[in-house]
């Protein structure tokens, strides 16, 4: 199985449980992996032989974006599903994960993030 990977997107949001990150948002991070054999494309460098990274780009953009969660699970879920959704005959599985760099807990860490795969398959 071939991987396709978009690292570290970054896109503004209103993801949270607390009232003011609803209304003042924050910073998002996702990164996406598919599954999906990419042999053809590579062969014929045909774009119809793969899947649009542009594609997959605008469906984070568009879930991170759009509407209001109060859980980032549920963002990483969305997005999962849309792709596998939207590509359904080229992705065998997708892992999403979705970093909140800041969020409203006191104390000192990096960061908090989700990580869910989805799909047919996935290694």
């Amino acid at each position: 199985m071939d991987y396709i990977h978009l690292r570290d997107m970054q896109f503004y949001g209103y993801h949270g449980v607390l009232k003011e990150e609803n209304i003042l948002g924050q910073r998002f991070r996702a990164s996406v992996s598919l599954a999906v054999d990419i042999q053809k494309a590579g062969q014929n460098d045909d774009l119809n032989d793969t899947v649009s990274y542009v594609g997959v780009y605008d469906i984070c953009k568009e879930v991170i974006e759009g509407k209001p969660y109060k859980l980032i699970e549920a963002v990483a879920e969305a997005i999962a599903s849309q792709i596998l959704k939207n590509y359904k005959e080229q992705i065998h599985g997708v892992k999403v994960e979705v970093i909140k760099p800041d969020p409203p807990i006191p104390g000192h860490y990096k960061e908090v993030a989700v990580e869910i795969t989805r799909g047919k398959y996935y290694e």
